[in-house]
Order: structure tokens, then C-alpha cells, then sequence
């Protein structure tokens, strides 16, 4: 047994506990191991800690510690004895310490599995989910050393502390004896505690955005003293903005006299405000950054909007200094949007926030928008808010987050947000890159079973200054998972807002079923045929001719929208020649009182050059009151905004870099949102775009459906979990960390009740002999070189050989086409029933996590990319699916008059390779190939498997931030 006195440095320091994490009020901690250079902080601490909750922790006053106490809990050995702390501006908010015990309670070693452990948390940071969060940490740290059991005596009056274990999720056993609370946890994670650790997650990092989003205050720290600049402009886009809450310029190159600049009040330093700061955004030089960085984190600041440029997009040495200040915000408990960031907005009533290089906040709406460039940020506005004002009415922005380098706060926390945002009902999400895909196809779904979910997605290709996860999967791998996960995916911006336009305010259609109508012949057939491009099921297009009134229009679509063999409808129209514009207003009001009519069905307009008719569809839908003697069609709205104006003539300029317009104080009326259930029509200028968007609401609705019953993971009696457990430790202890041997290979899948038919060597024709008649006539016999292995098409394979002379024959052929035996690495397998041949694989990816693939066997899929994913772990929905999703899908179910094969025995397959996988994380990569699928049954002819050590932590570990 080791004791205290031992040297900690014979350990290793374990860095990769580090963490940081984000707390329930939004603020983040650091999480460290304790070290015996940490004696003075721990004393300092102490004293901080109230009597009662040092009574808590010590059932006896404490008052201080002494000399030796403080020895004993700052010196560690890692393994037996392992304390953490949660640090705050470097200074100790929390600790958690175990011991390792054996019978009785006694100090251990190791194999005894179990650890008493116990907390301190400073009376100011209860309540902030700081023991929560270290429990998560420290259990893990536990399994790690093998520690399965933790043990914990608690006064029945901590009532805070007993909760923090029984909340936790954790299997537990509960006594009281000798006026103590005993309580004892099984460390290991059950769905419980890891949907506990979920929605802390969530909580927390939703609470750590709304702190951005929804300041009480703002500071602009760099404002100008002169007109210009990106400060001034910042400051004057808030105040303009009609910003609710207390808003403050800063810039220390102010005169001590100065009391205010463009009407805010002025101050030199974020420390000479009075009042508390709740956001400040950074515009000042990024060589000036750390000391704004300082002042705000010993202000209570609470997050950082940074608009300085200069960092990691800018080179190596920026890169360097955007990590420094990630590492200074988050030691004061401070989140950041950016560096190199467009801004946040948000257009709440309460809040009216315009924290953006933007001049005009957008229209207030429902839809939420995320993008990481600035410019991306800008064309999103821009498009939204022509199309929100000229074609769909008032549609438009609830928040929007241009996160520039993402160093921090990037789509996912974003994402959790919106996911509770009542105000939000449609997320538009431009990423570039994915910093951690297996945490976004996660947050994705949760969130995509709620509301829409669309995401443009770039194509791998990092920019400058983004920290991306290095993943082995193809773009379009990446892509298909998403789907998976319930997200919209479509690939430019343009489709990225029709999509959104429609999901804001239109029902999701029941299935594919499309009418279409109108009053061109032409333009409907038009649409028909996108409709079948698309896959949707449209019927015939209803011509109501050139001539036909509102009234027509009314009562078709009335008509189409009663139909119950209708799921959506698309309105064709185009101008009629001579007719003035109150006919537009006319039709826009037909279209949407019979829209009205029946709320349960979308509508789509496909117009032709009709501006006045998408002025008046938003006419006809809006609340706002229209001013006296306008004419239908021209309200506000139906022109481009000065902001669109601008960035449609190419200037991008920044706001500071133009000349200010007349009447720049005024805080600009916004047109109202519409009131709840108003239907907004959206219309769009081409029939494909229309089209593609039901399109992906049409996918979008079945899987929500789906979704709802997402099947199960099965339980197979025959499963061997633990004695395959056992041959993986046994080959990680050889040293087999690659691939495994094959025999080894089917020993383990045999575990999971998955049968690899026996394949004999033959490096002789005598050998080859041999092997046959123990296998039974007929054999194959096959080629395994590397070069030639599953390459039927090169001819190394001789199939249903029934006899001797055969055999020899084929021997002799190979030997003479491809080299000698010892180059072909030729083996005789028995016959399997004839079938399909197909592949299945599974794989860990670094930043995907465990993927499942399923492909047809052969040359042909292979340069079609013909393979269908999902993540691990499958259930039996998702195995039904997968092997439908493959284009060449048809070859299995009897196409063109051959014989269905056994799906349900390749499904049962696919799910036994799921579970093999998902149980063991040192299996990192798995192929079966062939698997020869019969009318009944499946044959595994080949198979490859590979092992490694696990990874110490993966998104099922503790809550952690992003290490930067």
C-alpha cells in the first residue's frame, strides 16, 4: 500500500484531465488535477468556505487546516489517491478527492475497486452546478484507474450534497446508520445518468448563449472618439437598434472629463462602471485584447463579443494568440463569440439587441441563424430580408450568431440553445466546418425532432483560423449521416432561405402526394417534372387557363387543399396582360383565404416575374397597418432595404467606411411580426426551387415521423459480451493493436454470433487437396494477396471446384496467371449458397464517432459510392432502412425476376456488428466482405477486424468544453 509521504513525482501529471467545463448559470470553470504546488491556493479556499459547510465536510468543526492536512490534499499519486479542483480567475471554487479502499474501509491499491470519495464547494459558487460537474470528472477519473464503486458518508442537514448523488443517474445503494446517510454508487454509466449528463449539457451551454444574446448590459469597448471605426459603428448599430437594456462606450483614450459619447455614457475602463456588465464586445486592436480581456474578467464580466481581427485566420502567430485568449476568458469564467466575429443580434422586444457590424437590425421573425464568416453572415441577412419583406410578408429573424473563428462559442452551443428558444421555430445554419461532428449529428437530432434543422455545409475544406477535428470520412459520408440525424441538408445559401421560408410558416406535408395548379400549362408541367426529379408523387396539373379570376384560383385550390389524396400544393401563376396591380392584391388574398380554410396543408406559389403579387401575398398576410393612399404591392418592404441595396451593388464595405445616411439616429420601425397562426405563403421565381424545398420538407416530415418510434437495439441471448471482452484484452496485452489475426477474428465475431465459414491455407496443390475433402466438396478456392483479395474481377477466384482434378486444375491456372503460392496466399473455403453479394462495415472515426456501412460487393459500387451509413448503435429501424438506401437496393428484393434474398438475416447481421462495436470501443474497425446473402441466410466469407486502446474520453465522458 502506498502512503502520502511517497513522492508524487513518480507519477505522471495526467494533463488529459484537464478540462474545461460550462456551469448551470452559463459561466465556465476550469477542472485540473490538485498538485503539492497547489498548497497555498487550497488554504486560501479553505478560508472562503463557510463553518457550516466545512461541518458538512469534516461531521466536526474545522476551522483550518493543518500543516498535514494540507500535505495530504495536495499530494496525489494519480492512481490510488486523485483530487481535482474547479478553478475560477486560477483561484479554487470547489475540490473532490477519492481514496481507494479495500474491506473495511481501509487505504488500498489496486485490484480493490472501490474509492471513498468526498466535496468542498464555496458557499458563493452553490447552487452553480460546480459539484455536479466534478462528479462527472472524478467518476470518470475513477474508471480510468479501475475504480468501479464509490463510497460517501454524508450528514442527513446536506441536503444539497445527497442530492448531487442521488440525481447523478448512477445505480446506488441508500442507508442511514449512526445519524450518517451511507451511500454507495456503481460508477458504471447507465442510459440514465448519461441522459442526466445530456440534459445538464444542454441546460447549461443553452444558459451560456442566452447570457450573450440577451444581455441587461453592454459595453463597446474601442469606441472611436471621432466618427468612424468599427467601435463607433457597433455602438451606433445597438443604439440605434432601440437596445432595452443599459448600454456603455469605453475607450481608455477618452479625456478623464468625457461623460458621454453619441449620447451613451462614457468611461476609460470596463472597471470604472458602477454597474454590473453582462457583454462587452471587443473592438480594439488585437495586440491591446489581453488587457481588455483582464479588465472585463475582474469586472464579473460575463461574455465576450471579440470583432478584432488578427488571430488565427491571420497565421500561425495568431493562432497562438487566439488559443491565449480562449485560455485567459475561460480562467475568469467568460465565453466568447469569435475572435474575428460579424456580431450578434437579436430582435427580441425586450431586447432589441444589434450587436453587429449590420446597420439595420432585420425584421423581427421566428427564424434562427448561425454562420461563422462574416460575409456568409451578411448574405444570409441580406437574402432573408428581401425575401422576408417582398415575398413571404414579415418573416424573419429571432437571433442571429456570426461566430467568426468560432475559438469558443460555435454551432453547437448555438444549437442548444435554440433548442428550448420558444421564439425560434426554424434554425438556418451556414457551417463551414464541423468542429465535432459526433456532438452535432447528436445535438442535430434532438433538435431536428423539435423543429426544422437546415444546414448548408461546406466541403471539408478548413478556413484559416477554424479548429476542425481530423475525420477519415468522405464529404458526402459526413453529409448522409447528417440527414440521418434530421437535418435538411441543401447546398447553397439561395436554397438554404427558400427552405427555411417555407418551414417558418407552413405545415409539414404528410407524404409526397403534390397538386399542382394554375393558370399556365406550361409552368405546371414544368413543376410536374421537378416533382418526379425530386421523388415526390405529383397529379396531373390543373390548367385554369390564362384567363382565370381569383375566384378560379380560390376555388381550386379550395378544392385541392379538401382533397384528401393531396398532401401540399403548388400555386403556378403568371401575369396576366392588361390587368393592373389590385389584381394581384386580389389573387394574394384568394390564394391565402383558402389556404386558411384547410391549416393543415402547405401551399407554395410559383410565380413569373409578379412582383406585385409577392408584395401583395405579404400584404395579404401582414398585420402591420398599411398607410394611407399607398397602393397595394408597395408597401414597405416591397424595396430593397438599405442593406440589401448595398451589398446588391457590391458594397461591402464596413459601415464605418461609408458615409452616414440622413436621419441615422432614428431607431427604425420594424414591420410587425404576424400574429400566431397567420399563414404566410412563400413564393418563389422558379418552379425548381419551389419544388426542391417541399421537397426536403416532405423528407424532413417522414423522418420526424420516424422518428417518433426510432425502433430498438435487440437483444441477442447468444451475445458473449464479456468473453469477447476478454479476447480483446488478451490481444491488446500481446501487442496486437492493429489488425488482429484471422483466427483470433472469427474466434471474437463468433462471440456476437456472428460465423466467418472456415478458409483453410493451401500453399500446395497437395495442401489444397487436403483441405478440401476436410471442408467437403465443393470448394472455392481463392487468391489472398493483398493486391488481389475481394478482386474477383482479376480472376483470383475459382468457385464450386467439384472435385480433385478441378481443384488442381484451378491451382495450376492461378499459379500461372498471378506467381508463385507463396505470392498468392491461396485458401480453399467451402461453397456458400449462391446469392448477393454485399459489404458491411463499421469504423470509428475521431470526429464522426461509430459509423455503419453497407454496400453491394464489386467493382461497380465501388465507382458509384454506392454505400449507405448510420451510427452506432443501430436499431432494428435503422438496419430495415440501411439496407434499402443503396441505389442498387433492387438487386435484393427480386429485381427483374431473380430471387429475393434473406434481408432479414443480413438486417440481423448488421445489427450484431452494430452491438459488436458499440459494447467495445476497442474495436475500431470491422469489415465483412463478402457476405454472400442467399434466399435463406447469410454467409460471412471474409473478415477483417482491428483493435486499439480505447480513447480515454468520448462525447459519452464528462461534460467537457472544446480544448483549444
Amino acid at each position: 500500500m502506498r502512503t502520502s509521504a511517497e513522492p508524487q513525482d513518480r507519477y505522471e501529471y495526467p494533463a488529459h484531465w484537464e478540462a474545461d467545463v460550462v456551469l448551470r448559470d452559463g459561466g465556465t470553470a476550469r477542472i485540473r488535477p490538485i498538485t503539492v504546488d497547489d498548497a497555498d491556493r487550497l488554504v486560501h479556499f479553505y478560508e472562503q468556505v463557510s463553518d457550516e459547510s466545512k461541518y458538512y465536510r469534516f461531521f466536526a468543526p474545522y476551522p483550518r487546516l493543518s500543516a498535514k492536512d494540507v500535505h495530504r490534499f495536495t499530494h496525489h499519486d494519480f492512481v490510488d489517491r486523485v483530487g481535482l479542483a474547479a478553478t475560477v480567475g486560477g483561484e479554487f471554487i470547489a475540490t473532490v478527492r477519492y481514496d481507494r479502499i479495500g474491506a473495511g474501509g481501509v487505504p488500498a491499491s489496486g485490484p480493490a475497486d472501490e474509492a471513498e470519495v468526498a466535496f468542498l464547494v464555496q458557499d458563493a459558487h452553490q447552487g452553480r452546478g460546480v459539484a455536479s460537474a466534478l462528479l462527472e470528472h472524478i467518476a470518470a477519473v475513477a474508471r480510468e484507474r479501475g475504480i468501479r464503486r464509490f463510497a460517501a458518508e454524508v450528514l442527513p442537514a446536506n441536503t444539497k450534497m445527497i442530492k448531487v448523488f442521488t440525481d447523478a443517474g448512477y445505480t446506488q445503494k441508500r442507508s442511514f446508520e449512526d445519524g450518517v446517510v451511507s451511500l454507495e454508487l456503481d460508477l458504471e454509466p447507465t442510459d440514465r445518468a448519461l441522459a442526466v449528463q445530456y440534459a445538464r449539457e444542454q441546460r447549461a451551454e443553452a444558459r451560456s448563449v442566452q447570457r450573450l444574446l440577451a444581455p441587461g448590459s453592454v459595453a463597446v469597448i474601442g469606441v472611436g472618439r471621432a466618427p468612424g471605426g468599427v467601435g463607433r459603428s457597433v455602438l451606433a448599430n445597438i443604439k440605434d437598434a432601440g437596445y432595452a437594456g443599459r448600454l456603455y462606450a469605453v475607450n481608455k483614450a477618452f479625456p478623464e472629463d468625457l461623460a458621454e459619447a453619441d449620447g451613451v455614457s462614457a468611461y476609460r475602463c470596463v472597471r470604472d462602471i458602477e454597474g454590473p456588465v453582462d457583454l462587452a464586445v471587443v473592438a480594439v486592436p488585437a495586440e491591446y485584447v489581453p488587457a481588455v480581456v483582464a479588465e472585463c474578467g475582474e469586472h464579473g464580466v460575463q461574455g465576450l463579443v471579440v470583432l478584432s481581427a488578427g488571430y488565427a485566420e491571420s497565421g500561425p502567430e495568431g493562432k497562438v494568440r487566439q488559443r491565449a485568449l480562449v485560455q485567459q476568458a475561460r480562467a475568469y469564467g467568460m465565453r466568447i463569440i469569435g475572435p474575428n466575429a460579424f456580431g450578434v443580434i437579436n430582435t427580441a422586444p425586450d431586447v432589441r439587441l444589434n450587436a453587429s457590424l449590420a446597420p439595420e437590425m432585420p425584421r423581427p421573425g421566428r427564424i434562427g441563424m448561425f454562420a461563422q464568416s462574416g460575409a456568409i453572415g451578411i448574405a444570409l441577412l441580406s437574402r432573408l430580408h428581401r425575401r422576408g419583406g417582398g415575398v413571404t410578408g414579415v418573416t424573419g429573424v429571432s437571433t442571429f450568431v456570426s461566430a467568426g473563428n468560432r475559438a469558443d462559442v460555435s454551432g453547437n452551443d448555438v444549437l442548444q440553445y435554440w433548442y428550448e428558444d420558444q421564439d425560434t421555430d426554424v434554425v438556418l445554419m451556414y457551417l463551414e466546418t464541423i468542429g465535432n461532428p459526433r456532438k452535432f449529428t447528436r445535438l442535430a437530432r434532438r433538435t431536428a425532432a423539435a423543429k426544422p434543422l437546415v444546414v448548408v455545409q461546406g466541403t471539408g475544406t478548413a478556413p484559416q483560423g477554424h479548429a476542425v477535428r481530423a475525420t477519415r470520412l468522405p464529404h458526402a459520408t459526413v453529409s448522409a449521416l447528417l440527414r440521418q440525424a434530421g437535418v435538411i441538408r441543401v447546398d447553397t445559401i439561395t436554397e438554404l432561405v427558400d427552405a427555411g421560408l417555407l418551414l417558418a410558416r407552413q405545415p409539414l406535408p404528410a407524404g409526397p402526394r403534390v397538386a399542382i395548379l394554375g393558370n399556365s400549362e406550361s409552368l405546371g408541367v414544368l413543376t410536374y417534372d421537378r416533382c418526379l426529379a425530386e421523388g415526390l408523387r405529383p397529379s396531373r396539373p390543373l390548367d385554369l387557363t390564362t384567363g382565370a379570376t381569383p375566384e378560379d384560383f380560390h376555388r381550386a385550390l379550395s378544392a385541392a387543399l379538401a382533397d384528401e389524396t393531396n398532401d401540399s400544393v403548388v400555386v403556378t401563376a403568371i401575369p396576366a396582360i392588361g390587368e393592373a396591380s389590385p389584381k394581384d392584391a386580389e389573387l394574394a388574398e384568394a390564394l391565402r383565404s383558402a389556404a386558411a380554410g384547410v391549416p393543415g396543408k402547405p401551399v407554395l406559389v410559383v410565380h413569373v416575374e409578379l412582383g406585385g403579387l409577392a408584395a401583395a401575398l405579404s400584404a395579404a398576410a401582414s398585420t402591420a397597418p398599411q398607410a394611407v393612399g399607398r397602393a397595394p404591392g408597395t408597401e414597405s418592404g416591397a424595396h430593397l432595404p438599405p442593406l440589401s441595396a448595398a451589398l446588391d451593388r457590391g458594397d461591402l464595405r464596413r459601415p464605418a467606411e461609408r458615409p452616414p445616411t440622413a436621419g441615422a439616429e432614428a431607431v427604425p420601425t420594424a414591420a410587425a411580426p404576424p400574429s400566431e397562426g397567420t399563414r404566410l405563403i412563400p413564393a418563389y421565381p422558379a418552379a425548381e426551387r419551389a419544388v426542391r424545398a417541399l421537397a426536403e420538407a416532405v423528407r424532413y416530415g417522414q423522418w420526424r415521423r420516424e422518428a417518433a418510434d426510432p425502433g430498438r437495439v435487440p437483444e441477442y441471448e447468444d451475445i458473449d459480451e464479456k468473453g469477447a471482452a476478454r479476447l480483446i484484452a488478451e490481444s491488446l496485452e500481446r501487442g496486437e493493436g492493429l489488425t488482429i489475426s484471422d483466427a483470433r477474428t472469427c474466434e471474437l465475431l463468433a462471440k456476437y454470433g456472428i460465423e466467418v465459414r472456415r478458409a483453410l491455407p493451401a500453399p500446395t496443390p497437395d495442401d489444397a487437396v487436403e483441405a478440401a475433402r476436410a471442408l467437403g466438396y465443393p470448394v472455392a478456392l481463392k487468391a489472398t494477396a493483398p493486391h488481389l483479395r475481394h478482386r474477383a474481377d482479376l480472376g483470383g477466384v475459382r468457385l464450386d471446384l467439384a472435385d480433385e482434378e478441378q481443384l488442381r486444375r484451378a491451382y495450376a491456372e492461378l499459379s500461372e496467371l498471378f506467381g508463385k503460392p507463396e505470392e498468392l496466399r491461396p485458401v480453399v473455403q467451402g461453397m456458400a449458397p449462391r446469392g448477393v453479394d454485399t459489404v458491411v462495415r463499421a469504423v470509428i472515426d475521431p470526429a464522426a464517432g461509430a459509423v455503419l456501412s453497407f454496400g453491394l460487393a464489386g467493382a461497380a459500387s465501388q465507382l458509384l459510392d454506392d454505400t449507405a451509413h448510420r451510427l452506432i448503435p443501430v436499431t432494428d429501424r435503422d438496419a430495415t432502412s440501411l439496407v434499402r438506401a443503396i441505389r442498387t437496393a433492387p438487386l435484393l428484393f427480386g429485381w427483374r425476376g431473380s430471387t429475393p434474398v434473406d434481408t432479414p438475416a443480413l438486417e440481423e447481421l448488421l445489427l450484431r456488428v452494430s452491438r459488436l462495436v458499440d459494447d467495445h470501443p476497442e474495436v475500431v474497425a470491422v469489415t465483412l466482405e463478402p457476405v454472400v446473402v442467399a434466399p435463406h441466410g447469410a454467409s460471412v466469407l471474409g473478415a477483417t477486424l482491428r483493435l486499439a486502446p480505447p480513447p480515454a474520453r468520448d462525447d459519452h465522458g464528462p461534460r467537457t468544453m472544446p480544448a483549444y
